[in-house]
């Protein structure tokens, strides 16, 4: 299930890989539990070839840091713990600090439903770096795959261009709390329906369903299968019609249709989920309309992405809505967003000023952006995004914001662009204060009307298939400068240190 829904929620705390742990002694052991960190959780590159992912999964956050303790059944797990050359891997005066521990971070988000960038914070930590590193995996785990599977959803409601789009891939998601996790995120991003009744009950997201292949061979005949459910769901009668033959079931969907008619019912309409879907769904078109029941609608599924539907109704095909679940679920194609928490600024104390560091590699992308960082979006006179800027915080409050109005894109450091007189919005807004939640959990509904609104005023140049045109990602200038001689200053200490010679 998603991250808040696992059996009891103290087992957040838990729901970490080992090496937070040891870390986290390290840095209690050489008394920098009260030193400050600034993180911040970012992807690198561009999910399905979009240009654009759909943030999900942040919402959960304050409840994540709120629940995040270690019970006396976890101390007692750890304290059994062996490190591989002998002894107790955890120090009895650790886990007592442990059996203690509550979280005293800040956190800020980019809200559920708004789209984000690559390289940019789509969530910021700050507070004791012992603390901030022990919520890297939970957190990660929380938005990762719930902003993929959102961004998946995304494609395919927009290749669906208005008609409605039903998730149906719990059976085939990675486990119970993959298949909740799915439903969540796909309404989030504009999905109509899920076939999922807990994810239903849990987060009021509305439930759709009718039959299966297997009613139809329960009985002697598929004409008997469709009379039989007809008679039982009357309000809510899609006929599955390739059980055998679609040909053979559409006739047989007529008839029943025009007994529900003589009974004051109608038929909702037929699915087809085999075959070439474009050339069935005309066909079946074509006889409802003969014989005078247009408003039967057609719903097709079997394996359906966001390129198959484009498909079909690129070819005419007359589908009234998609019911769409493997590749949704299992966000086929890129099985992970790639997300990572880095730390980007440290400081002595609450007090102290912050001082901004930088990670480097030999693979000049994966360099990450120094600073207590914050996004502005800024926007042209249409209320239209054209570029994001990620800022120092620290940084602009000693220098003053007046620098802040030319931005370095991240990916290129010769393109410069000037945003002045631009209006913009910032991104990253508070979800945690001293390790509590400052607002009430919003509705899932209102991150689905953001996700609709932010998409809606998204330049289609951005929202294309193939070879969509990349969004601008910049740091202001400041930052810019800031990391380019972070990155020379560790690059000269690291090349006198070691002795490099030609091999």
């Amino acid at each position: 299930m998603a991250l808040t829904d696992i059996s009891k929620p103290t087992d957040i705390a838990m729901l970490t890989d080992l090496y937070e742990l040891t870390m986290a002694q390290g840095l209690w052991e050489q008394g920098k539990q009260d030193e400050q960190g600034c993180f911040t959780a970012f992807y690198r590159d561009h999910p399905f070839g979009s240009a654009y992912a759909v943030m999900c999964g942040s919402a959960e956050l304050a409840d994540l840091v709120e629940n995040m303790r270690f019970t006396d059944e976890d101390i007692a797990y750890l304290a059994g713990l062996t490190a591989p050359a002998g002894g107790s891997m955890f120090s009895p005066a650790f886990l007592e600090y442990l059996r203690g521990f509550t979280p005293h971070v800040d956190i800020d988000a980019v809200p559920e439903g708004e789209l984000v960038f690559p390289r940019e914070p789509l969530v910021r930590v700050t507070g004791s770096t012992l603390e901030c590193q022990l919520l890297e995996t939970a957190l990660l785990n929380a938005i990762g795959f719930q902003t993929l599977v959102a961004t998946k959803t995304a494609r395919v409601v927009a290749a669906a261009k208005g008609r409605p789009v039903a998730e149906f891939g719990l059976r085939r998601a990675q486990g119970p709390d993959g298949g909740m996790a799915v439903a969540r995120a796909s309404y989030v991003a504009g999905c109509a329906s899920t076939s999922n009744v807990l994810a239903g009950r849990k987060y009021g997201i509305p439930v759709s369903g009718t039959h299966a292949h297997s009613w139809v061979m329960s009985f002697d005949s598929e004409l008997e299968a469709f009379r039989a459910f007809a008679a039982s769901s009357p309000n809510n009668c899609t006929l599955l019609i390739d059980t055998y033959d679609v040909r053979e079931g559409v006739e047989n969907a007529i008839t029943v249709a025009r007994e529900m008619e003589a009974r004051g019912e109608r038929l909702a309409g037929i699915r087809i989920d085999s075959g070439d879907l474009a050339k069935l769904s005309a066909y079946v078109r074509d006889r409802f309309d003969a014989e005078g029941l247009p408003y039967v609608k057609i719903v097709v599924s079997n394996d359906l992405d966001e390129y198959t539907i484009q498909s079909l109704l690129n070819q005419g095909a007359p589908v009234d809505s998609f019911g769409v679940g493997t590749k949704l679920a299992t966000c086929y194609d890129q099985p992970a967003l790639g997300c990572v928490y880095k730390l980007s600024a440290h400081r002595a104390g609450s007090d102290a000023p912050w001082t901004p560091v930088v990670k480097l590699s030999e693979q000049p992308y994966k360099r990450t952006i120094p600073g207590v960082q914050r996004v502005r979006r800024y926007m042209d006179a249409d209320g239209s995004p054209v570029c994001d800027m990620i800022y120092d915080e620290a940084y602009l409050a000693g220098e003053g914001a007046a620098r802040g109005t030319e931005l370095v894109a991240v990916d290129d450091p010769a393109l410069v662009t000037e945003v002045s007189g631009l209006a913009y919005r910032e991104l990253l807004q508070p979800v945690v204060r001293d390790g509590a939640a400052v607002a009430p959990r919003e509705p899932l509904g209102e991150a689905r009307a953001r996700c609709a609104a932010a998409l809606g005023s998204l330049d289609p140049v951005y929202k294309r298939f193939l070879y969509p045109q990349s969004y601008m990602v910049g740091m202001e200038l400041g930052l810019s400068r800031v990391r380019d001689e972070l990155v020379r200053e560790r690059m000269a200490a690291s090349s006198s240190a070691i002795p490099w010679k030609r091999i």
